[in-house]
């Protein structure tokens, strides 16, 4: 089986779905499975220092960058689309990740033109606080390319159980195939001592740390965290908030000015990104993590946070409500005064927090690791493509919902 997996960029700015990409490829790839990615080399406000045009072998796939013109947020790129036209036929399914971007376009078309089955994976952008942010632009896209697009993919991924509603809001005919986010488990097994967190940031020394890990962004709900750690920080001054994550969009000084007016910027550190060792020190270094998002398609900072053993705060719009029900997280409304209440109910009872944490744990390396998630997927893909061989004229088939 030969798979193509289309995403529009893979610079680290992107966050989540960058990851999930590289980790699903690479955990495919172990299993015998021939897996290349394309992408653009964009990387927020700057490009990816690397070749363009050529492969560049990994340990299990292949990766290929194209360069691209930015316009409107699109990321044109002409020699992809050349690329994907002539090539994408010796692939036997191809796997796109992301929606509203043009890459993820061609591939379609590429897709439909040359008959060869795919599969869409939007990542959390169907749902409806990302459909309204820059709404305008969404919904002219959406009519004149992305709807039709969908209608002919084969399936669309969901990664959260909670989105199969959402999408079908949108009368697509697609079928609909449930495959969640996952984490290496090998990354969790000897997990770094916090001395090195504490020896980059020193501030957060004998602190109780809260940490919010993820893109400082609009949707990311920074402006409730604001006041439900100030909440927080009032009854327990001894408690200081990392927020580790990168800011690709010029949003930091509007998000400080949060902190700022709740009156807590003091007991407050930006880290900017963290990566590999120092990003799981802080996870061993902090006490409670917090997702405040307003919007997710399946957060894997969230799966790093409760595997990492820790109990966490979450909105219900990180559409995790698998974790409320195994009580392995505080699952709570989209509201500061809910986010402040559990961080204070978890600060309050350490022992029912650790006991929370160990749940986490459990619960996350038992149902959502990469190496059982992409057998599941393998299987989606073969069923697809088994389909398709029936009935080759046809894109419009896919697995049941």
């Amino acid at each position: 089986m030969k798979i193509l997996m289309v995403i529009p960029a893979l610079g680290n700015v992107y966050g989540g779905s960058t990851k999930v990409v590289l980790d699903l490829a690479e955990s495919v790839g172990k299993l015998g499975v021939s897996v290349d990615i394309v992408a653009t080399n964009a990387n927020g406000s700057t490009i990816l220092d690397v070749p363009l045009n050529k492969w560049i072998t990994e340990n299990n796939y292949r990766v290929q960058y194209f360069p691209y013109l930015n316009f409107l947020d699109y990321k044109f790129t002409w020699l992809m689309t050349k690329w994907l036209f002539k090539n994408v036929s010796d692939y036997d399914i191809v796997h796109t990740n992301a929606i509203f971007s043009y890459p993820i376009l061609a591939a379609h078309l590429a897709c439909q033109f040359r008959i060869v089955p795919y599969i869409a994976t939007p990542h959390g952008m169907m749902e409806p606080w990302a459909l309204a942010y820059k709404g305008w632009k969404k919904k002219i896209y959406f009519t004149l390319f992305e709807n039709r697009s969908l209608q002919k993919a084969n399936a669309i991924q969901m990664i959260a159980s909670t989105e199969a509603r959402h999408i079908n809001t949108l009368n697509l005919k697609t079928p609909l195939v449930f495959v969640p986010n996952g984490i290496n488990s090998t990354n969790f097994e000897s997990l770094p001592s916090a001395e090195l967190f504490y020896e980059q940031f020193p501030n957060t020394r004998n602190k109780t740390l809260i940490i919010f890990l993820g893109r400082i962004d609009p949707k990311k709900g920074l402006d409730l965290l604001a006041p439900a750690f100030a909440k927080a920080h009032e009854k327990f001054p001894e408690t200081h908030l990392i927020v580790a994550g990168p800011d690709n969009t010029g949003f930091l000084p509007t998000a400080e000015s949060y902190f700022s007016e709740a009156g807590c910027k003091d007991a407050v550190t930006f880290t900017g990104m963290l990566t590999g060792t120092i990003k799981y020190a802080a996870l061993v270094a902090a006490k409670i993590y917090v997702a405040p998002s307003y919007s997710e398609g399946f957060s894997m900072s969230v799966l790093e946070g409760m595997a990492a053993g820790l109990p966490c705060v979450i909105t219900n719009g990180c559409n995790f409500p698998e974790a409320a029900e195994a009580k392995a997280a505080s699952v709570v409304d989209i509201n500061a005064d809910q986010i402040g209440n559990a961080l204070i109910g978890l600060l309050q009872d350490p022992i029912q927090a650790k006991n929370m944490g160990d749940c986490a744990r459990q619960f996350i390396l038992e149902n959502y690791t990469w190496d059982s998630i992409a057998s599941k997927l393998i299987s989606v893909y073969q069923d697809i493509i088994t389909k398709t061989h029936e009935n080759p004229v046809s894109l419009d088939r896919g697995v049941s919902r």
